[in-house]
């Protein structure tokens, strides 16, 4: 399988705190499965600044603020 041909089964996202409002998660990548299954590909388009990256199962539309 071609990581560029087959669909993300996770998305990254840097998780960034907001006072008195939820947290806006902000897109910053995908994760692609290898052809075996055995591991995966990860391709991120910008990096948190706290180091942190939450992957999450793909869907059709992102979260962009606190999961329910």
């Amino acid at each position: 399988m071609n990581e560029h041909t087959n669909q993300p089964v996770y998305r990254a996202f840097t998780v960034i705190k907001r006072e008195g409002q939820n947290d806006f998660w902000a897109p910053i990548g995908a994760a692609f499965p290898h052809g075996d299954r055995l591991g995966f590909n990860i391709l991120l388009q910008a990096l948190p600044l706290d180091g942190k990256v939450v992957l999450r199962p793909a869907k059709e539309k992102d979260p962009v603020e606190t999961p329910e």
